[in-house]
């Protein structure tokens, strides 16, 4: 048996399972009719027309035998079942391919694409960098500020430069309430004891100055005599206290002088004030318990 042929389509008869059930006279209709279509009487000029037309006997011939048929038509059956199965396996295999070649896309994709918690990270570095190189920037501003006429890089000993010398500079401060101190008016109290050369006053929200006197014993003349308004002392300190020789020779600070030398009746009415207040709201949470 010619496992090429397919005798049902050389009779002209539909195969597989329909060509299965046909009857002996659908097969003996087809055979008639395929007989005169294809005899070599008919096709005198196809030198087929010869093995076609014993090629239509043989498939006849066996299609009539009940079990030729059975045979052929089991042979079908079972090589239409090995074309499915067959069928089934390259589509999955197709599956496979089609996954293995998505997955190796995707993880070329995800190789070359950036990692979003690495993009994450590398961006907060960067900003932090950036916040970094800012606040530097910031502390060297305001390192560089000095006040207007006094430069902070004079040296104690007097010695060259061209800036203001700090054991002339006095620090002033009082208190936010009572009556404030202008520029004019600290001016004038401390133009009592020597000429005044500058007055530099804070912002608002500070109550304090810087007073540049005109002389060294200027400076010193001021600390513990100016007092100011008695509703609002002035605390008068030395910028930078004056160095004076000791017994052996040396020098030593007025700041290791006990502090009623240092800051005088300045210092003592701005102590009382304070206790006065402490003492006036103490008085006052007494009343209302």
């Amino acid at each position: 048996m010619d496992a090429t042929v397919d005798h049902y389509t050389v009779l002209g008869l539909p195969s597989g399972e329909e060509g299965a059930n046909l009857t002996d006279k659908d097969i003996n209709k087809a055979y008639k009719f395929k007989a005169l279509e294809l005899h070599p009487d008919k096709r005198p000029d196809d030198p087929n027309a010869a093995s076609n037309f014993q090629q239509l006997r043989t498939s006849y011939d066996i299609l009539k035998d009940q079990k030729a048929r059975k045979l052929f038509d089991d042979f079908l059956r079972v090589k239409r079942d090995n074309q499915r199965r067959q069928a089934h396996r390259d589509s999955q295999r197709d599956g496979k391919r089609r996954k293995l070649v998505s997955d190796l896309e995707r993880r070329e994709r995800d190789a070359f694409s950036p990692d979003p918690a690495a993009k994450g990270k590398e961006e907060e570095d960067r900003i932090a960098k950036q916040l970094k190189d800012e606040i530097a920037r910031i502390r060297a501003m305001h390192a560089k500020k000095v006040v207007p006429g006094f430069d902070s890089k004079k040296e104690s000993g007097g010695s060259g430069g061209g800036g203001v010398d700090q054991e002339k500079v006095l620090k002033v401060s009082w208190e936010k309430i009572g009556e404030d101190y202008s520029v004019e008016k600290l001016r004038e109290l401390f133009s009592k004891f020597g000429e005044v050369e500058d007055v530099i006053k804070g912002n608002k929200k500070k109550c304090s100055a810087l007073v540049v006197m005109a002389t060294k014993q200027g400076a010193l003349a001021t600390i513990g005599n100016v007092i100011g308004h008695l509703s609002n002392p002035l605390l008068v300190l030395p910028l930078k206290p004056a160095m004076a020789a000791d017994s052996w020779g040396g020098s030593k600070s007025i700041e290791r002088e006990t502090p009623s030398k240092l800051f005088g009746a300045g210092f003592q009415a701005f102590e009382d004030c304070v206790l006065a207040k402490l003492q006036k709201a103490a008085a006052k949470q007494a009343k209302g318990d």
